[in-house]
């Protein structure tokens, strides 16, 4: 009996009750990995210092983001192991495996010695866990919404997949809690916090690793997934089907370029860059940046269902390359004004004293290593950086025998001293921090909550549109390469490359010209070049 008459194995489509339980137990996994994968980048700026050499905090914070990058730069391979994984045997064991790797690799990294006890295998067994973080979370998106969208009905995939897409805020929010209650209530001395307090939010992730593992292993097959098995038309070589054969290579590009990178770039900057920029540039104290952040996701993360819905009625493209051309045009407005709102005596002091730095033998420093040397221009642009000030590079005067002359205002420092740095600062009434009393809480929060519309605008339709762009038999392994480089390359290094562009400036917002410019490049290919498949039957071909 050929294949095309052989019967066909009964397989139901997902009852309401069964459905609400996928919805269920694949966000609620998936929150769990995002929350141990953004542990690191909260942290990030606490135990930098303890992973890497000291003697330029600028560097060694670039050094941790570059290690918190390869967790990012190695999602993509994750996505194509564990997504023919996913093609060929199933959804649901794949996602059990990533979810192990995921807890085990978080847990491990709360265990881990510093750069004092064992030198530069620290920062070695740190990027290893990272790297494993990231093949795990390769293969855990794709199939999450994979398996939510194929137990979904056609005219709500929009708004089942959208709850997956909360995941990742809402993980997001639990590592903020988590650290807030180690690091603020009193439980945990500031000082001990930075030593050895860090960890326990690692740590804690074990419970959490045990109990999504016996919500997923209740999980039954997709059923589109079934039915494809039942009458024999899974792909034999899913990476050769999905990345060497035409139209779907197409697409696969198509999908990166259009779509997942804008909306990377649109995702880390509102979230994640908006929080170091509150807390590294405009030195608002952590308590207050977690409190307004988290308010500010929940406030905006039921937008990723309403847009997900929406989309469903309106289609998902539309909605994506708005959310990206909105945040290209409005981003650099937005962070002067969070400026303005959160710390008005810094943004004063750079008004009133223009900073400009001449010096030679500059280097640049993207990642710390044995090779690394600072001169006297690395530590005063260092220290400038550290400050959140703005400052101009000019040619120092063949004349003088200085290695760097820099002038803040009308005052000219010679050579470089941090003492007589910090002095001149002061006597110039320079803020060393947020004045909590004079930030403007309601247009900071008002600010915030627009970035995170827009992250909820490019985010909350983007699973429901992969799947819908790819067949069955190669849907896990297509969507989740270009969503991963999207989210992993494009918006995963955008800590790094922002952080690197404005210590290379020294502009505190040139780092936002590497959003704008991905999330402008989204919106030309993503209108010229794409469509919508909201209306898409899942196992048409």
């Amino acid at each position: 009996m050929s294949t095309a008459s052989r019967p066909i194995a009964h397989v139901q489509l997902a009852s309401k009750s069964e459905e609400r339980r996928v919805i269920f137990a694949s966000s609620l996994g998936t929150v769990f990995e995002w929350y141990d994968f953004y542990l690191y980048a909260i942290l990030a700026p606490f135990f930098a210092a303890l992973f890497f050499p000291k003697g330029n905090e600028t560097a060694a914070l670039l050094s941790a983001f570059a290690a918190y990058a390869a967790g990012f730069l190695v999602r993509p391979f994750g996505a194509l192991v564990f997504g023919r994984i996913g093609d060929l045997v199933g959804r649901k064991y794949t996602f059990l495996v990533t979810i192990v790797i995921m807890g085990f690799s978080t847990f491990a990294v709360g265990l881990l010695p510093t750069f004092q006890t064992i030198g530069w295998g620290a920062p070695v067994l740190l990027v290893s866990l990272r790297l494993l973080q990231g093949l795990a979370l390769g293969g855990e998106y794709g199939g999450a919404a994979t398996y939510v969208a194929e137990h979904a009905p056609q005219h709500q995939r929009g708004y089942d997949t959208a709850w997956i897409q909360t995941t990742a805020t809402l993980g997001f929010f639990l590592s903020l809690a988590v650290i807030y209650m180690c690091r603020f209530t009193g439980w945990i001395a500031p000082a001990d916090f930075a030593q050895w307090g860090w960890r326990i939010p690692f740590l804690v992730s074990l419970i959490l690793l045990i109990f999504s593992i016996y919500i997923r292993l209740k999980l039954n097959e997709s059923p589109v997934f079934q039915r494809m098995k039942a009458e024999g038309k899974g792909s034999k070589a899913p990476l050769r089907d999905s990345f060497l054969r035409y139209p779907n290579n197409k697409y696969v590009l198509l999908a990166l370029l259009g779509a997942t990178a804008g909306q990377g770039v649109v995702w880390y900057t509102g979230q994640f860059y908006a929080l170091f920029f509150l807390i590294i540039t405009l030195k608002l104290d952590g308590a207050t940046t977690y409190t307004l952040i988290a308010i500010s996701l929940l406030i905006g993360t039921p937008f990723f269902i309403v847009f997900g819905a929406l989309s469903d009625k309106i289609g998902r493209l539309k909605i994506i390359l708005a959310g990206c051309l909105i945040a290209a045009v409005t981003y650099f407005p937005l962070f002067k004004a969070l400026t303005h709102y959160v710390n008005p005596a810094l943004e004063s002091f750079q008004s009133a004293n223009p900073i400009s730095v001449a010096a030679k033998d500059c280097q640049f420093h993207i990642f710390v290593g044995p090779w690394s040397k600072f001169s006297d221009c690395d530590k005063t642009k260092d220290f400038l950086t550290k400050a959140g000030l703005s400052f101009t590079s000019t040619d120092l005067p063949a004349s003088t025998s200085d290695n760097v002359i820099t002038k803040i205002g009308n005052t000219e420092l010679n050579g470089w001293n941090e003492k007589k740095y910090t002095d001149a600062l002061a006597s110039l009434s320079y803020p060393k921090s947020a004045d909590k009393s004079k930030v403007n809480y309601p247009m900071t929060l008002l600010i915030l909550v627009i970035m995170m519309i827009y992250v909820t605008m490019v985010y909350g339709p983007i699973a429901a549109f992969l799947v819908e762009l790819f067949p069955t038999r190669i849907r896990y392994t297509s969507m989740s390469l270009p969503y991963h480089i999207g989210n992993g390359w494009f918006g995963g290094m955008l800590p790094l490359l922002a952080t690197a562009m404005v210590a290379a400036s020294g502009d505190i917002y040139y780092g936002l010209w590497y959003p704008i410019v991905v999330a402008i490049m989204t919106v030309v290919v993503g209108v010229l070049f794409l469509r919508d498949n909201k209306d898409r039957d899942l196992e048409a071909e």
